[in-house]
Formats: structure tokens, C-alpha cells, sequence
């Protein structure tokens, strides 16, 4: 389960970010770096995370297919372990930033389909979601994003072998923030996704390695 609770650094800097991986360092195989910190610390901050961790670089490339196929060679050169583009942004793109993830091949690229802070239904963006993820395998990538509650449908026409990241992971009881379509742990894990994302209920915890060895807990109770 180490290897698949990706903890998402949605932190303001770089200090605040490698303080929280100093407080996970044993607990967690991946982190996720998106936006707010990528602008604030750059490419020099996800080379010093991946010194002992696997990156999931989250910056939803859309664009045209030339800009898209050159940023993921950037990020490619940068060793990050996973990247990802929005599906929204059609076929020919995804194809194009397929064509330059082969450069690197231990690097995973996958598509995000809905939001979880998406408010549309959940039968509607089920549909959604696998249309979009059969783009995405048409187009040669790895896997998608999706919510808990899509995965099941996803991987029955895209095939068991297709990565599911999802986001929107809560624990029992906890606040739903912003987030629309949120699952927990064990369900998540029972529902079949590869990698779980959790942001806010590790780094708001009081103590976050504590909160991350219960999703990890939670987990393992779903497999």
C-alpha cells in the first residue's frame, strides 16, 4: 500500500514541502506536486524530491499538441515518474504527448477525465469518464485520473492493466472541502484503484505521518 498512497505537497514552498516528505519519509512511496508549488519552486524541487521518492508531476497539460509534446519532454528530462494532460484537450494531443513520453519509458503519462470538484451527477460523469479514458488508451497513454466512483467502469472497457489515479480521497468522517465526488481509503482500494491521492487530510492532520499510516490502514482493510 506504500506504493500506492501518493501524498499531493499542496504547500507553498519548498521548505514547507520537504518538511511535510521529512514527516512521511517512511510512510510514503509517492508525492504529487502540482501547481502551486511547481510555480513557487520549480524543477529544482522536484529533482530534490526524487532523491528517494517517485514523482507525480500534476500540471494538466492543455495546449496545442506541439506545446504539450514539448512540455512533456521537459518534464520528462526532469525524471519525474508520472505526468499528466487533460483529456479535454482531444486525440491528436494526447497522441502527440504520447509520442514524446516514449523518450522516456519509465515514465507513466495519463489523462484527467472529470474533476472531483466537479458538480455534475455522478451517472453523467461516469459516462464522462470512460469516454475520456477510452480516448486516452486510444491515444496510447498509461492511465487516467478519475474519482473512486468511476474506476469500476473504467477499467471494465479499458482493461484491468489501465492505471486509475484517484484524487478526492477522505477520511471516515472528515471534510469534504471542495471536493464533490470523495470516496475513502477503503473503498477506494476495494473499488480497484491503483493509486490513491491525498492532500488535505495528511497535511491539515495535527500529525501527518500519524494520518497517513491510517490511510494506509484504511488501505489495506479495503484490499
Amino acid at each position: 500500500m506504500h506504493d500506492r498512497l501518493m501524498v499531493a505537497l499542496d504547500v507553498a514552498s519548498a521548505e514547507a514541502g520537504l518538511a511535510m516528505r521529512d514527516q512521511l519519509v517512511d510512510s510514503v512511496g509517492w508525492f504529487k506536486v502540482g501547481l502551486r508549488l511547481f510555480v513557487a519552486s520549480g524543477p529544482a524541487f522536484v529533482r530534490e524530491l526524487k532523491q528517494d521518492h517517485k514523482v507525480f508531476l500534476d500540471l494538466k497539460f492543455h495546449d496545442i499538441p506541439n506545446t504539450v509534446a514539448e512540455a512533456v519532454s521537459s518534464a520528462g528530462a526532469l525524471g519525474v515518474d508520472m505526468l499528466n494532460v487533460h483529456a479535454s484537450g482531444g486525440v491528436e494531443m494526447m497522441e502527440a504527448a504520447s509520442r514524446a513520453a516514449e523518450t522516456f519509458p519509465a515514465m507513466r503519462l495519463i489523462a484527467v477525465t472529470v474533476l472531483t470538484s466537479d458538480r455534475m451527477d455522478v451517472p453523467a460523469a461516469r459516462k464522462l469518464a470512460v469516454d475520456r479514458a477510452l480516448l486516452a488508451r486510444q491515444a496510447g497513454l498509461h492511465g487516467v485520473v478519475c474519482s473512486v466512483h468511476e474506476v469500476g467502469a473504467i477499467k471494465k472497457v479499458c482493461g484491468k492493466e489501465f492505471l486509475t489515479v484517484t484524487p478526492g480521497i477522505r477520511l471516515p468522517g472528515g471534510s469534504q472541502d471542495d471536493q464533490v465526488r470523495v470516496a475513502t481509503p477503503d473503498m477506494a482500494v476495494s473499488e480497484g484503484a491503483d493509486h490513491l491521492v491525498v492532500g488535505r487530510p495528511i497535511l491539515r492532520a495535527v500529525d501527518p505521518r500519524a494520518a497517513a499510516l491510517e490511510v494506509l490502514r484504511l488501505m489495506q482493510q479495503g484490499a
